[in-house]
């Protein structure tokens, strides 16, 4: 758009966080500026736009049909600007740079301690801001530029959105010993007339295990719904309860003596944990090095 053209690049830079954010506030500690100088801005792009982008319905910030407008043209050209400047100037040791991330303390707990050893050693400059949300938000965030990298499970992705895998990985069941036969785990019925606990960002969501189950005409009864990956373990001891979740999720059992793995009774197929990326992403040197890095720390020692 010929309106982008005509203004400086600080005011673009301030326009995104604006648009991404919808509130000033939050879009000033995006660009680690005052609140006031933000309102600024917004009073001067007001002006240039004549129209004021943000207006205020329901108690909350929306777009106006121009900021909109100018939301997809405004990503475009400032990846475009990035993967410019990003492939020109890139060095790991001196790079400065800050990336954001979304993903489960599951990943969390498998790839970020090695993934920060080794930019702290590798590249000390760059920084991460880490999120967590659904899989259909992350793909969200990743569109409008939200987010710089997102670790999961994507079995659909818009054409925009590129994908690596990471790792295969399988599911396993836990419960109670006191709750399980002596031996081996539990027959199909048995496991389904257990309360289950799910983890998912939503307690609504459908996930792989639900639609394994739904592919067979069954359904489990799900107790307990959650987000929290580290958390879902713990619950499970003096209860009833059945955890089925990713084999890498458990961990070490010594802290959880009274707990007993087991394999599901009915067939779970493998799946390919990945991160996504825009593809407007793919110029990017610092952003292709944290990726290599991430893929890095998800392979086996």
């Amino acid at each position: 758009m010929d309106e982008l053209r005509r203004i400086d690049l600080n005011m673009l830079v301030t326009l995104h966080a604006l648009l991404a954010e919808k509130h000033v506030t939050r879009a000033a500690v995006r660009l680690h500026k005052s609140q006031p100088a933000v309102s600024h801005a917004l009073a001067l792009l007001r002006a240039h736009f004549d129209d004021p982008l943000l207006i205020r319905r329901n108690g909350s910030m929306v777009l106006t049909a121009r900021a909109h407008a100018l939301a997809q043209p405004l990503q475009d050209a400032l990846g475009n600007l990035n993967a410019l400047l990003g492939a020109a100037s890139f060095e790991p040791a001196t790079a400065k740079r800050r990336f954001r991330l979304s993903l489960s303390d599951y990943a969390a707990r498998i790839l970020l301690p090695a993934l920060m050893q080794k930019i702290r050693v590798e590249a000390p400059g760059i920084d991460l801001a880490i999120s967590q949300a659904s899989r259909e938000m992350m793909i969200s965030q990743l569109l409008d530029g939200e987010l710089d990298l997102a670790l999961g499970i994507f079995p659909e992705v818009a054409p925009a959105i590129a994908l690596q895998d990471l790792f295969s990985e399988g599911f396993v069941s836990l419960a109670s010993k006191k709750v399980l036969p002596a031996q081996g785990g539990l027959s199909l019925s048995d496991w389904l007339s257990r309360p289950h606990v799910m983890l998912a960002m939503r307690p609504d969501a459908n996930d792989e295990i639900e639609k394994a189950l739904a592919a067979r005409g069954l359904k489990r009864h799900i107790a307990l719904a959650l987000p929290h990956w580290s958390a879902a373990v713990d619950v499970l001891a003096g209860t009833d309860l059945i955890l089925t979740v990713a084999s890498r999720a458990v961990g070490p059992m010594r802290n959880h003596t009274d707990l007993r793995q087991f394999e599901p009774p009915f067939e779970l197929p493998r799946f390919a944990y990945q991160q996504a990326w825009h593809i407007r992403k793919e110029g990017d040197a610092a952003h292709r090095w944290l990726r290599e890095a991430v893929f890095s720390c998800a392979q086996p020692n």
